[in-house]
């Protein structure tokens, strides 16, 4: 299982600055207005060999009258419930200031590593001004400049060696297929009508479930473990925003699944927050089969499929060889495609093609569509192979890989998925030096 950290502060510490350097692309917004991280921003990383998720959360402000900023302020307690590490950045341009001393009351009382991190250090009087922070009570801080990225490799060698190692059981030697997606989608209600039993609870009331369970299941002549985001929600946390909690179960279900089937509510239609979860499965590089379910809601004729299909295929540009499939749970219309079809995807992902077949399928194409050339030099592919990765990647050697352009990778894809089949899985191509 992934480990999570938490970034948290009050606003305009420099937060979503240090998320977007981490993740080394820009998805955060960054802006000097308080309350601007509306939407929370997840992202993966590593260091040192050791790849970890990032939570970019709103700033913390106790005592506001802002509903917006009390929604915020619950969903930071909830990233530091489940986070495994939590680094809490302050600004030494404006000092300690009442709502720092508020997070570090908050923290003092986690029993998770806390990393006091002060921002906006760029030169010798700024570290002098960061002794201050000690006051705070949460021991040593680091001090760091998010915007040029100072002092970040020292604070994430700390980080990565405080994670805790996830212990790996015997029963995750098993293929899993993770149940994912917004509250109240059907997703316990899907693996209720799979197993012929309400093992989970099922209400009208979205976010009832609570923690992950995995249930062995086979099907097909196939045997997985089906995870579902699911359990009981404790009566403490009613208060909790559930659309953030969704994301971060599902953040650590997808993690560590090989195939996530993607429940949606067909009378909502795919949304912002579908979204999210697709492209933190695709950005996983997981299998990835999608659900509408409650299809027979919605009014249909000899068009509804595939006009519904085309919207979707819209939005998962240019990952748009996934499968869809139409299901009522509550009907249990196609339920059982949907696992015959996630089993389908789950074989692709696995898929091995022989160095010699790659290369007897793909020269021939390569030749008679080389890369473009790029300022008057060609490049010459010479052999192919797949990489020795869980999922699909394949390494293209050539003399001259930095001229092959994003465009041409493309369509090298499109090739791998014509010839061989990988309906539902990310397909990496790598341009390497022969």
């Amino acid at each position: 299982m992934g480990n999570i950290v938490a970034i948290v502060g009050r606003p305009n510490v420099g937060k979503s600055t240090f998320f977007n350097r981490l993740i080394k692309r820009r998805e955060a917004i960054v802006d000097a207005v308080s309350g601007v991280t509306r939407d929370r921003h997840y992202g993966k990383t590593d260091w040192n060999g050791r790849e970890f998720s990032i939570i970019d959360t709103g700033g913390y402000v106790i005592g506001s009258d802002d509903v917006f900023e009390k929604e915020i302020d619950k969903q930071v307690e909830l990233a530091i419930d489940e986070a495994d590490a939590i680094i809490f950045m302050v600004d030494v341009e404006t000092g300690i200031t009442g709502m720092d001393e508020d997070v570090a009351n908050l923290l003092r009382k986690v029993k998770k590593p806390v990393f006091l991190v002060v921002n906006k250090v760029d030169n010798n009087k700024r570290s002098e001004d960061a002794v201050e922070f000690y006051s705070l009570g949460l021991g040593n801080y680091y001090t760091i400049a998010s915007i040029n990225g100072s002092g970040t490799g020292d604070l994430l060698d700390a980080v990565v060696e405080a994670l805790p190692e996830k212990e790996e059981s015997e029963e995750e030697e098993l293929p899993r297929f993770a149940v994912v997606g917004r509250p109240n989608a059907g997703k316990s209600s899907f693996i209720n009508a799979l197993i012929g039993e309400d093992r989970y609870i099922v209400t009208d009331i979205a976010g009832t479930t609570r923690d992950s369970i995995d249930t062995k299941y086979n099907r097909f002549g196939f045997e997985f473990n089906l995870v579902d985001t699911a359990g009981i929600r404790r009566k403490s946390k009613v208060k909790e925003d559930l659309e953030f909690y969704s994301v971060m179960r599902s953040v650590r279900a997808i993690e560590h699944a090989d195939v996530c089937l993607l429940v949606m509510d067909a009378t909502r239609g795919f949304d912002g927050q579908v979204q999210n979860i697709f492209w933190l499965a695709e950005r996983n590089r997981k299998g990835i089969v999608i659900l509408v379910n409650k299809w027979d809601l919605v009014e249909k004729d000899n068009h509804t499929v595939k006009d519904y299909e085309k919207l979707i295929r819209k939005e998962i540009e240019p990952f748009t060889d996934v499968p869809i499939v139409f299901i009522s749970v509550l009907n249990k219309q196609r339920i059982f495609k949907a696992i015959e079809t996630a089993v389908e995807v789950y074989k692709n992902r696995s898929k091995r093609i022989k160095t010699s077949v790659l290369n007897d399928t793909f020269l021939p194409i390569i030749e008679k569509n080389p890369p473009p050339a790029y300022k008057g030099k060609y490049v010459k592919i010479k052999y192919i192979m797949q990489l020795p990765t869980p999922q699909p990647q394949f390494a293209f050697f050539c003399n001259l890989p930095q001229y092959v352009k994003e465009p041409y990778k493309r369509f090298l894809e499109n090739q791998l998925r014509d010839h061989f089949n990988f309906t539902g899985v990310p397909v990496s191509v790598y341009m390497r030096k022969k």
